[in-house]
């Protein structure tokens, strides 16, 4: 009997040590575990100071706004049958970063534009970083090209001032160039003045209109909606015309721009023209010079 109660005495002494060491060891791998929480954490933190790279951003908000924006203003953000152009009209890309922000976060109901507030601040900024890059500011790219020799390309040989004006200067009957490689890359420069014939839409062709009193109307379409048609002729005059007293409107479908600068330009001289168009832009951005 007193060796069964000493022998009973003797396991509970061993259980009670074998608790103790596991009460010991649960606690030092619990402050491991801590240690090691804490530690993970200020490495996070530190990494999250630093601000991602562009391309992440880039890509990120590129998945943002292909998923919720490229419906409405297309994959290109140049408008599409539900919404505007946001990446060229010059009352959106003028828009600070911060006013820009302002439009996700609120949405525009009355037009229909809902709220992204709900994408977070994150999302919100590398959507904005990306919109910013459709409309060709952001990180800017090396330009290939003497600009200087592409001054003298625009102002002389290729005839460039004779329809188009920058900074005030030059024609009047293309449209003003000075701030076109704001949102404009160099290569869609480049394929603006090779193939001019790509151009979409009425705007900047001509049109040959007959009015229901039989008078004739030609020049360049400066702007058409639903009702009405804004004409600049040749010679300067201007003309706005009502579509209700208009028999016919023949608009031509080649431009009034040479289709000829491929083989007239040589591929150097072609690049110093885009990289003149797009220092001008440049520069004006540079200066902080408004609308």
């Amino acid at each position: 009997m007193s060796v069964a109660r000493h022998s009973f005495q003797m396991t509970g002494v061993t259980l009670s040590r074998t608790r103790c060491q596991l009460t010991r060891f649960a606690t030092v791998a619990s402050f491991v575990v801590l240690a090691l929480h804490a530690a993970s954490a200020q490495e996070a933190q530190k990494l999250g100071t630093k601000r991602p790279p562009a391309a992440t951003s880039l890509s990120g908000g590129q998945q943002t706004f292909d998923s919720t924006c490229a419906s409405c203003h297309g994959l290109d953000g140049r408008g599409g049958e539900r919404a505007p152009d946001i990446a060229t009209r010059p009352e959106i890309t003028r828009l600070s970063d911060q006013d820009l922000l302002k439009v996700l976060r609120a949405g525009i109901p009355e037009k229909g534009m809902p709220s992204f507030a709900a994408l977070g601040s994150a999302k919100l900024s590398a959507l904005l970083s990306y919109i910013r890059s459709l409309q060709g500011k952001g990180t800017s790219l090396p330009v290939a090209g003497n600009t200087e020799k592409g001054k003298e390309l625009y102002w002389g040989k290729a005839g460039c001032s004779e329809c188009h004006m920058v900074n005030g200067a030059g024609g009047f009957l293309g449209r003003d160039l000075s701030k076109y490689g704001e949102n404009h890359s160099v290569t869609e420069i480049q394929s603006a003045i090779v193939k001019p014939e790509k151009t979409t839409g009425t705007r900047g062709h001509v049109a040959e209109v007959t009015a229901k009193d039989g008078k004739l109307y030609s020049g360049v379409v400066r702007n058409e909606d639903n009702f009405s048609l804004q004409l600049l002729a040749l010679d300067g005059t201007f003309h706005l015309l009502s579509k209700s007293d208009l028999a016919a409107i023949n608009f031509r479908q080649e431009s009034l721009m040479p289709a000829d600068y491929g083989s007239k330009l040589s591929a150097a001289e072609l690049d110093a023209l885009a990289a003149y168009l797009a220092g001008i832009a440049r520069t004006k951005q540079k200066h902080g010079d408004e609308f």
